[in-house]
Order: structure tokens, then C-alpha cells, then sequence
């Protein structure tokens, strides 16, 4: 068998990236007829689902040609051929086992026809639907997820940030006495064990005294943390919320990645720490991903536009009245607070809203992240316009679509490309603060 492999691919595939063709290298792929059929179900929408299949749609139209079907198309220089599969027959071991001839069934069987015809090479199904892998493997089918933007390591997901032990003490007294904190090169030769990356923060300790830092890349000085103010009544209650905190107020990074298990704090601090700063940027912006409930679709709930989607959006209100109950209901932060979303200063929508705008002097929270394709969350950081930060918040271990997992979802994803980045400063919560009921179940539930 040679190293040249076919692969046959599922709908979900090219919905989770369009241009998916590009990342076979030089073996062929196969298209079911089916996907045809699948994507034309999808053409029509706002969603980002909507718009990857109308995108690989015109892909296809133009590396296509009248009788490609019978020859294939060419995918490239040093790429293989891509091919549309017509005349497979519903194969009769896949009607044995799954009589209903759906979609999924007759992917599968087009896949069993693709190896039979090529037998002197492997064919491989690739699909993000775990069960339709099951269902391959219980055929003894080849079958793979699709792995192109996988992250291989999720361990910083897991743990808050460094410490580390057995520091000089007088190191430690200039980081408090030295507010300009130590150049990173006299900091390097004195802590050599030490990575310092973008932004990174960590913890120091010696025999008598510890610290928290973080390393500056733009005055290039790895400094202690100043104590934080209030944020609109909210402070940080532990070391890992402290270090959120101080990444998500420092104005010259402009996208920060929030990950936490529920009750970590996530989005609070994002929130609270937006509006402390509302006076330096035209809005604030706090979007989430909507994703349907059990079997009702946003298209089938009453009500206005407006109104189908308040019950996804009641989470990000729910912590705008968390901060409004710090103060009395009469206090200049609560009116203030009202004013601001009376004046559109203070916007809360559903993610898919924001496509084709350009996102200027605005403070873009995005919640439920770890919800989002590697590709959504391009799309959105490509909105981006002067003076805007971004902030992603989400936990790997809730999400919600069927094809993605804690390696492939846009959030880890994010983080993974942007570590190093100076624009860019990633903090994992790990201590839940909702209450010691929600943190002992996020544990052991």
C-alpha cells in the first residue's frame, strides 16, 4: 500500500472549515454527492454555518469544470485530485445494518464504495460527528476526526498560573521597591529556569516573602502587580483573578483569553473591568454564541427578534446585576450603568449580530467561546478596528456543538496561535468563587 490515502469527507467537515480542500497535501479526496444535497440546506442563513457553506460552494464552482466528475479537479501544485462521487449504490452491508437510508448512512456507504474501487490505497472517512466515526469503526471503516486545528497540548486549561519556589528573597525586595520594575535580561540571569513569555504571569517565592509579576513585553521589565482598585465594586478574591485583572486593565493588550470552570469569575471580571475603563471606548459589547435549546430553534420561539434571543443573553444580565447590586439603586454607578444601555453605550446581542461590522473604540467581551469555531473566532478578531480589546471567556469543559472538543474549538485554538503575542494575555481561573456548593459540584459532578 502506498503513502497516497483517499479521504472521504462528511458534511460536518466542510461546515467547520470551508476551505478544509487545502490541508490534504497530495492525497485525493472524495465528495460525497450527499454533501451537495446537505449543503444546499445550509445556504440560506446569518450564521457562521450559513456563510462556510456558500463559501465552499463557490470554491467548488470555480476548481470545477463540466466533466470534472469523470477526472476530477486538480486541488493544486503538489496537491492531489478532488472527486464528486455519483454512482455508488447503497451499500448492501450499511443497508443491513442501517435500513434508514439518511445522509449520514449513505456517507458511509460511499466510503465503503470509494475503498472498494481503490483498493491498492487506504481510504479514510473523515467526519467531526463522533457517533458517525462509531458507526465507521463498527464497519471496520477507516475514519478520522478532522485534525488540521487541533491544539495537542490543553494542559494550561487545567492549571492556574507558574509558581515557583526557592527564589533570592532580594529579588524579590527590589520587585517592591523598583515599581519600574526588572529589565528582562538582568531578570533572565538571575532566574534562568524561568520562561518568560508575552505577558505571562506567575508567582515568586523565597524563605520569607513571595510576589506576584508579570512580564511586561512592551517596556520589556517583568514587574510586580500593582493592587487594583475596585472594578465598578468587584475585586479579585484570589491570586488567579488578580492576575485576570491586570491583563484585562492594561490598555495596550488588546485581546486577553479568559478560561475557567463555571463560577470562576470569567465573565464578571470581563464585564466589571469594561466598565471601569467606558470612559476610554464608544461602547462595550458583550455577545455570546446562541445555541438552541433541546429542540427549539430560535426560528420557532415567540416573540420579536429581540425577544427570541433575551433567554440566551439572560447569563450576561444576570452579571450586569451582580455588579449593579454592589452599589445602592440610586448611586451615580447604577445610573449610570442604566444610561449606558439606554444609550446603546452598553450592548448586549447574540455573536451572530456583529458580522460585517467593523468594531471601533469598543470594549468586545465574547462569552461561551469554547462554543465557537477556530474559524468564528477569526472571523470576529478580523472585526476588529482602532482602538478595540477584545475579550474571549468560555470553559473547555461545557461545550454545547456537537463537533467540536476541547482541542478543537476556536477558544483553545485562539490561545494556542496567539501565545507570545504581546498584544495578547491568556489567564485560567481555576478557584470557583460563586459559592462553595457551585465550586464543590463543578468538581465532582
Amino acid at each position: 500500500m502506498g503513502t497516497k490515502k483517499n479521504f472521504v469527507l462528511d458534511t460536518n467537515v466542510v461546515l467547520h472549515d470551508y476551505n478544509c480542500l487545502s490541508n490534504f497535501q497530495e492525497n485525493d479526496v472524495f465528495l460525497p454527492i450527499t454533501i451537495l444535497e446537505e449543503l444546499d440546506k445550509f445556504k440560506k442563513g446569518s450564521e457562521q454555518i450559513n456563510y462556510n457553506a456558500r463559501r465552499f460552494v463557490r470554491m467548488l464552482d470555480e476548481l470545477t469544470q463540466n466533466d470534472f466528475s469523470l477526472k476530477g479537479a486538480s486541488l493544486g501544485k503538489g496537491m492531489g485530485m478532488m472527486y464528486v462521487v455519483t454512482k455508488d449504490r447503497y451499500n448492501k452491508r450499511i443497508a443491513e445494518a442501517f435500513p434508514d437510508r439518511i445522509p449520514d448512512h449513505r456517507i458511509l456507504s460511499c466510503a465503503l464504495f470509494v475503498a472498494e474501487q481503490n483498493k491498492e490505497q487506504k481510504t479514510i472517512l473523515v467526519s467531526k460527528d463522533i457517533n458517525m466515526r462509531m458507526k465507521a469503526r463498527s464497519l471496520g471503516i477507516w475514519v478520522e476526526d478532522y485534525n488540521t486545528d487541533k491544539v495537542k497540548d490543553v494542559n494550561i486549561f487545567e492549571n492556574s498560573q507558574e509558581t515557583y519556589s526557592g527564589i533570592d528573597g532580594m529579588l524579590i525586595d527590589e520587585l517592591y521597591s523598583n515599581t519600574d520594575g526588572i529589565a528582562v535580561d538582568v531578570f533572565k540571569q538571575k532566574c534562568p529556569q524561568i520562561e518568560l513569555t508575552a505577558n505571562v504571569c506567575f508567582i515568586l517565592e523565597s524563605e520569607r516573602n513571595s510576589v506576584l509579576v508579570r512580564y511586561n513585553p512592551f517596556s520589556e521589565t517583568v514587574k510586580k502587580l500593582e493592587k487594583e482598585t475596585p472594578n465598578y465594586g468587584i475585586s479579585a478574591r484570589n491570586t488567579e483573578q488578580k492576575f485576570a485583572l491586570s491583563v484585562l486593565n492594561d490598555p495596550e493588550i488588546k485581546l486577553v483569553g479568559i478560561t475557567g470552570k463555571a463560577g470562576t469569575g470569567k465573565t464578571l471580571l470581563a464585564l466589571a473591568a469594561a466598565l471601569k475603563q467606558a470612559k476610554f471606548y464608544k461602547q462595550i459589547l458583550l455577545a455570546r454564541p446562541i445555541m438552541s435549546l433541546a429542540n427549539k430553534d430560535i426560528g420557532f420561539l415567540p416573540g420579536t427578534e429581540k425577544e427570541k434571543i433575551t433567554p440566551y443573553m439572560q447569563p450576561l444580565f444576570d452579571n450586569l446585576n451582580v455588579i449593579k447590586g454592589q452599589f445602592a439603586q440610586n448611586s451615580i454607578e447604577a445610573r449610570q450603568m442604566d444610561e449606558m444601555l439606554k444609550n446603546n453605550q452598553l450592548v448586549i446581542e447574540a455573536l451572530a449580530y456583529i458580522r460585517g461590522r467593523s468594531l471601533s473604540d469598543t470594549f468586545c467581551i465574547v462569552d461561551e467561546a469554547q462554543n465557537l469555531t477556530p474559524h468564528e473566532i477569526k472571523t470576529i478578531i478580523t472585526r476588529t478596528g482602532e482602538g478595540t480589546k477584545m475579550v474571549f471567556t468560555g470553559d473547555i469543559q461545557q461545550i454545547d456543538s456537537p463537533y467540536l472538543d476541547r482541542q478543537s474549538n476556536g477558544l483553545v485554538y485562539m490561545v494556542d496561535k496567539m501565545k507570545g503575542r504581546r498584544l495578547f494575555a491568556h489567564i485560567n481561573l481555576v478557584k470557583g468563587e460563586r459559592s462553595e456548593l457551585a465550586g464543590l459540584a463543578a468538581d465532582l459532578l
